[in-house]
C-alpha cells in the first residue's frame, strides 16, 4: 500500500466537525468516489468527528489518499486524548446511543465504511480508524 498524499483536521469546535465533513468531501471526490459512497464516507465522518469532540473532548481527524493493488480508498483516524470509551461492548451494540450524535453509533459508522479499527483505554483517549475504497 502506497500513500499518495495525508494531512491532519483539528476537531475542537462544532465548526470543526463541519470543516471535517467537507475535507472528507472533497478528498473523496478527488479518489473518484461514488455519490453513494461519499455519502456514506460523510455520514460517518460526521459521527465520529462530533464523537471526538464531545466525547474525546476534541482530537484531530488524520487524513491519507491510500493506493492499493488496483484501488484507492480513504483511510481517516480519529483520535483524541480524552477518557476513553468505558463499555466498548454496550458502545458497540445496535441501537445504543448516549444521547448526543446523530444516533448512528459507532455500529452504524462502521457499516458506512469497508474499514472500521476501534482502539480505546480508559484516561488514554480513543482511535478510530476508517477506510472506504473506490
Amino acid at each position: 500500500m502506497s500513500v499518495r498524499s495525508s494531512g491532519t483536521q483539528s476537531i475542537q469546535i462544532e465548526q470543526d466537525v463541519v470543516l471535517a465533513r467537507q475535507l472528507a468531501r472533497k478528498l473523496a471526490q478527488e479518489c473518484g468516489m461514488r455519490l453513494i459512497d461519499l455519502t456514506k464516507l460523510v455520514t460517518a465522518v460526521s459521527e465520529l468527528a462530533r464523537n471526538t469532540m464531545v466525547y474525546g473532548g476534541g482530537g484531530d481527524m488524520d487524513w491519507c489518499i491510500v493506493d492499493e493493488a488496483a484501488r484507492t480508498g480513504l483511510r481517516l483516524t480519529f483520535r483524541d486524548e480524552g477518557p476513553g470509551i468505558p463499555d466498548l461492548k454496550l458502545a458497540m451494540t445496535d441501537g445504543w446511543t448516549s444521547g448526543g450524535g446523530l444516533g448512528l453509533g459507532l455500529t452504524g459508522a462502521k457499516r458506512l465504511v469497508d474499514d472500521f479499527e476501534l482502539e480505546t483505554s480508559a484516561g488514554a483517549g480513543t482511535r478510530v480508524t476508517i477506510t472506504k475504497w473506490t
